[in-house]
């Protein structure tokens, strides 16, 4: 996901893709372990880098959230 895209939806859609994409790098990083080849090795990477992206533009919103109502 793009930063504008995560910036565009709302909180609830953005907590229930970062149980995803967080059940997902588990299965990921499960498969690494075992010792399995990985369809693209570039996945994990990828799913980090969404993930921490949402949080980080969560964090920012819910920031902005609290300077306002002061």
């Amino acid at each position: 996901m793009k930063a504008k895209e995560i910036k565009a939806t709302d909180k609830n859609t953005l907590n229930e893709k970062v149980l995803e994409l967080k059940k997902e790098l588990l299965k990921v990083n499960a498969q690494v372990a075992i010792g399995t080849a990985l369809k693209n090795p570039g996945q994990v990477k990828k799913i980090k880098k969404t993930l921490a992206r949402i949080l980080t533009i969560n964090s920012q919103k819910d920031s902005e959230k609290i300077k306002n109502e002061v």
